[in-house]
């Protein structure tokens, strides 16, 4: 086969079904683009997104027995620049302090309230 999982190819769409795209891949070869692979929404029909004679870019997602598993919406997918480990961890540590001093208020406050309920009834 001349397709490498990973890659990026131009394809022509020439068949749809129920459960998928067929394509027609550089040299001949065909491979499907399951219905779960064409959008990043759900798609209950794919005539809504394609039709027969497209050319679209997919993703080689695996070659088994022949049969080669394609992908639009991970061909569209760009690399996200990663963010530095510590920026992650700061912005959760900002959240899990603010969630324990919030939780720590509701805490108190029920505590209060509590006592109050507790003492009306002595």
């Amino acid at each position: 086969m001349g397709v490498e999982i990973g890659s990026k190819l131009e394809v022509k769409v020439t068949g749809i079904t129920r459960f998928g795209a067929f394509v027609e891949l550089p040299g001949g070869e065909t491979g499907l683009v399951h219905i779960s692979e064409i959008a990043d929404t759900f798609v209950k029909d794919i005539h809504q997104f394609l039709k027969v004679g497209d050319v679209v870019t997919v993703k080689v997602l695996n070659l088994r027995d022949g049969k080669i598993g394609l992908s639009i919406k991970k061909a569209k997918e760009q690399e996200r620049p990663s963010r530095p480990v510590r920026e992650r961890g700061e912005a959760f540590e900002d959240k899990l302090n603010r969630f324990l001093k919030e939780s720590e208020d509701r805490q108190s406050s029920r505590r209060k309230h509590a006592d109050k309920r507790g003492r009306s009834r002595k």
